[in-house]
């Protein structure tokens, strides 16, 4: 063979093989990432449905968490989600007025239940009802709660005071936090004797204990939409919203006490 055939035949094996290995890689040229706004009380179950859709799709799924108010205000001024999951409709609804939703994309995901806990592993049920008394309960001390009139579980919590004829009581004893998880933080570490939380969050930390529920009629409806934002699109966004309706998913976010609801 020639040496100029020789040098012909070495770039067309050299070529095949640049080509073998594009063809080689479609995975990581189809991996995307998917950027999740979500309230503070999916914390855990989100910990472990990142892990799994990860490891499923090869997507990167990054999640930030917070009180829903202060989430819906990042989107307004142009923070870079793809989805956001709210623990409450009121503040999907502002997103989806302002036409900051993906048209068709919104559904209600789950809903969750309110308590009262204390701090400790012992504390002695209390009966939620228009009789507590809870300037006896909290003497000097403080209930915990997040922000009553901009976070979900805050303003739940306030509805449900009101409802029973507490919050009168209840108010000036109240301290309020950023989102339900510094809430339960203030009951966990013993500031605050006694707190409002989902009863998710109650799961999620072993130093309360639940000493009561509130009943259902005394607030809203706790329901958790979720929607694609009308900032980009790309495939890992559509994946990632149909896993939260799988089994995978259902299975996480219920052994964290919450109700999947079917579409």
């Amino acid at each position: 063979m020639s040496n100029s055939s020789l040098f012909a035949c070495l770039r067309s094996l050299a070529g095949a093989a640049f080509l073998a290995g594009l063809a080689a890689q479609p995975t990581a040229a189809a991996a995307g990432e998917v950027t999740v706004f979500a309230a503070a009380s999916l914390a855990d179950a989100l910990e472990e449905i990142e892990q799994r859709f990860e490891a499923a799709t090869g997507h990167d799924l990054v999640i930030s968490l917070a009180g829903s108010s202060a989430l819906a205000r990042q989107i307004q001024q142009g923070a870079p989600a793809d989805i956001f999951i709210s623990a409450n409709p009121d503040w999907m609804d502002v997103l989806e007025k302002d036409g900051l939703l993906e048209a068709g994309t919104r559904f209600d995901l789950l809903n969750n239940s309110l308590v009262l806990i204390a701090h400790g592993r012992e504390a002695k049920p209390l009966e939620i009802s228009a009789d507590l008394n809870l300037p006896e309960i909290l003497g000097d001390n403080r209930l915990a709660m997040a922000l009553v009139d901009a976070v979900p579980a805050g303003i739940y919590g306030k509805a449900a005071l009101q409802s029973l004829g507490l919050w009168d009581d209840a108010e000036p004893r109240v301290a309020q936090s950023d989102n339900v998880r510094s809430a339960l933080a203030l009951v966990a570490t013993g500031e605050a004797p006694y707190g409002i939380v989902y009863a998710t969050d109650a799961v999620a930390e072993d130093n309360v204990t639940v000493v009561g529920t509130f009943p259902a009629e005394s607030h809203p409806p706790i329901v958790y939409p979720v929607a694609d934002l009308a900032n980009r699109d790309s495939p890992a966004e559509e994946e990632f919203l149909t896993y939260l309706q799988g089994p995978d998913a259902r299975e996480a976010l219920e052994r964290q006490g919450f109700v999947v609801l079917d579409r």
